[in-house]
């Protein structure tokens, strides 16, 4: 019988996009195919794009043109694929197949048919597909954190997103076989796992009639995870329910991810977010009324169409009273087939990148007073690396999450995926400095 091909696969994009990754491993590993982390000596490289904003597009595409120089059978899958169809088939003969966001589950079946010489597009108009426990996956993560999805796809429609295109609407893993997949990754030794979807706050909606977060976070209390971490938590959705289950429920961090995009109203509205105006500054407070012990992170977009030196400055002042511990900023990224992308009053790109710079600027001194407050502590912080040279380890405490945040350095022993207390001695804007105690 004649041996299968050698695979790799180049991942770009999110978190949810890497859990796409693990599971297509996982399955070509499962059907015998051999799979290896070097390109050079794949047979096919599947490369998994992200298209959410130009630069993201580019990376893309400059993967898979390098891959075809070199030769290789080039199969394109996600979001990109998604997006472009027929065009990126036209516009890159290297690729032998084009998979799209709801069709990673048939990676084999696609790899069998390119195999027999075919040419395959397999993408489903409208995604519906979600991945539960039953299928095969192998973690690219380091060893003691993993990204659990409860979700995918996106209700809501915001001016300047393309993901609900892409992705579809949302559908909802059931709380039991969430559970079990925690269960299945604690039994690997997981010490950590990152609840991911579009909007977390609204899991459940489309299930149940109603979000369920509240209840899953509660069951998954009862998994042996000493961390669960929540990522994309709508303000709007941190009710009184939600936050007493953050409350009573020890393994769940008190570390909310709230994509807010904006403070002033007349912008939210124009992104189609006009709920989150009103509510901003007092969920905010609410929040840290509740969960004093919360670390906030959100992420902002500057330059949205219409956006006005007077609208930034309400942001900038948002920023200085909220004392976030971490923030992303990015400039508006103008994505046709988005209502945002035919918005008059388009801000120039100079413009963009001076707000983006004058916010982080504000923001820099207020993440490095926060991470300050850890200094003279013993915190638990997770164990992910070693530095060859030095012999310094890496890790997280509670406080940073996994690729988005700063990390703890820290001095002493310890074994890898493993959580251990380190007294913090040192601060900067991003990372913590310590030793093992």
């Amino acid at each position: 019988m004649a041996t299968q091909p050698t695979i790799a696969i180049s991942h770009l994009g999110c978190e949810k996009n890497r859990i796409d990754t693990e599971h297509m491993l996982g399955l070509l590993v499962q059907a015998g195919y051999q799979v290896d982390s070097n390109e050079e000596l794949a047979d096919y490289v599947i490369v998994n794009t992200c298209s959410f904003i130009e630069a993201a597009r580019e990376e893309s595409v400059q993967t898979i043109v390098d891959l075809a120089e070199a030769k290789k059978k080039v199969v394109i899958t996600g979001c990109m694929a998604q997006h472009f169809q027929d065009a990126l088939l036209d516009e890159l003969p290297e690729a032998v197949a084009l998979v799209g966001t709801g069709d990673y589950h048939k990676i084999v079946d696609v790899l069998q048919r390119t195999q027999e010489g075919e040419r395959v597009r397999e993408i489903s108009a409208e995604p519906t597909y979600i991945a539960d426990e039953t299928v095969p996956r192998y973690r690219t993560t380091t060893e003691g954190v993993a990204y659990l999805r409860v979700a995918e796809g996106c209700n809501y429609r915001c001016a300047f997103c393309i993901i609900p295109h892409l992705r579809g609407n949302q559908r909802s893993r059931s709380i039991e076989s969430i559970v079990t997949e925690a269960q299945q990754l604690a039994d690997q030794g997981v010490k950590e796992i990152v609840l991911i979807s579009q909007i977390t706050t609204n899991y459940g909606t489309d299930l149940y009639g109603e979000p369920k977060l509240a209840e899953l976070l509660r069951a998954l209390g009862k998994v042996d995870i000493p961390w669960v971490r929540m990522h994309y938590a709508y303000p709007t959705g941190l009710t009184p329910k939600v936050i007493e289950a953050i409350q009573d429920t020890p393994n769940i961090l008190p570390y909310l991810d709230l994509p807010l995009q904006h403070s002033h109203p007349e912008i939210l509205r124009a992104m189609n977010r006009p709920w989150q105006g009103r509510v901003n500054d007092e969920i905010i407070e609410k929040i840290k009324l509740a969960l004093p012990e919360a670390v906030l992170r959100t992420t902002f977009i500057v330059g949205f169409p219409g956006e006005t030196n007077q609208h930034f400055e309400h942001l900038l002042q948002f920023v200085k009273r909220h004392h976030f511990d971490h923030v992303g900023v990015f400039t508006f990224s103008a994505e046709e087939g988005t209502p945002a992308y035919n918005l008059p009053s388009q801000v120039p790109q100079a413009v963009m990148d001076a707000r983006r710079d004058a916010l982080m600027q504000v923001q820099q001194p207020i993440s490095l007073k926060q991470n300050q407050k850890s200094v003279g502590e013993v915190v638990e912080v997770l164990v992910e690396q070693e530095q060859p040279s030095t012999g310094k380890l890496i890790g997280r405490s509670g406080r940073f999450a996994p690729d988005v945040d700063g990390v703890v350095y820290v001095d002493g022993m310890a074994r890898l995926g493993s959580i251990v207390p380190v007294k913090i001695t040192d601060a900067d804007v991003y990372d913590l400095y310590g030793y093992t105690v």
